[in-house]
């Protein structure tokens, strides 16, 4: 197909997901030149407290929120799947859906929520994650797992590196030293669910990346769980 291919596909379950957990990570990949897809499952429309804020208008709040939040970042594009705030079920036309986006792109790693934490946990972060990695294998790699994306042009394709936050095993710790900047403006876009930002709030968020880079030889760092696979 004539699509231009991206290194990487962030899928997150809600519009500040992916900077909140991966922000200074995805800002990373593309100074390093890859190019970065980001898929938002839902329209979070559920995100307030605010009985004045209708649903509808909320959606539309974070359409724009996330769109903003992706050019600081410098992502290449942003793919609204949709779907209903605390919406997200383990469906086959939503393995279909990331299955077709993973084969479309051809990316070399993507990178979710982790939906094994434990206790408590949002059960939209909990769906797309198993998805996600339900589509990455076998799904995507299988030729025949979709015979009609096959006849529609859509090869099978190994991802090489699935990258999970918020993992409470995490095994790699990605160094943001020089990209924290960017995270926290790119969560400063999404007034909607945090305000306007404050130093208080840039301070506790560092402290958790000093945290996160404990045992490694940089300052400041985002946590995941990295899965490898062979091609």
């Amino acid at each position: 197909m004539a699509v231009k291919p991206a290194q990487v596909i962030v899928f997150a379950p809600h519009p500040d997901d992916a900077e909140i957990g991966a922000g200074g990570t995805i800002t990373r990949w593309v100074r390093e030149g890859k190019d970065v897809i980001l898929v938002i499952c839902t329209n979070g429309d559920k995100g307030t407290s605010d009985p004045k804020i209708k649903p509808e208008e909320l959606a539309k709040t974070r359409k724009k929120e996330t769109l903003a939040g992706a050019k600081v970042m410098g992502v290449r594009e942003v793919i609204f799947l949709n779907q209903p705030d605390q919406g997200v079920e383990d469906t086959p036309e939503l393995r279909k859906e990331f299955v077709r986006l993973i084969r479309k792109y051809r990316p070399d790693a993507v990178a979710t929520t982790d939906p094994y934490r434990r206790y408590l946990s949002h059960r939209d972060h909990r769906k797309t994650g198993q998805v996600v990695l339900d589509a990455v294998f076998p799904y995507a790699r299988d030729l025949y797992a979709y015979p009609d994306l096959l006849e529609a042009g859509f090869e099978p394709h190994k991802v090489t590196e699935v990258y999970l936050w918020g993992s409470e095993d995490a095994n790699y710790r990605s160094d943001i030293t020089d990209t924290f900047g960017i995270k926290i403006e790119a969560i400063g876009c999404h007034e909607s669910q945090f305000g306007t930002p404050t130093p208080e709030r840039t301070e506790r968020m560092r402290e958790r990346a000093k945290a996160n880079a404990e045992g490694v030889d940089y300052e400041l760092a985002e946590s995941f769980h990295r899965i490898q696979r062979q091609r």
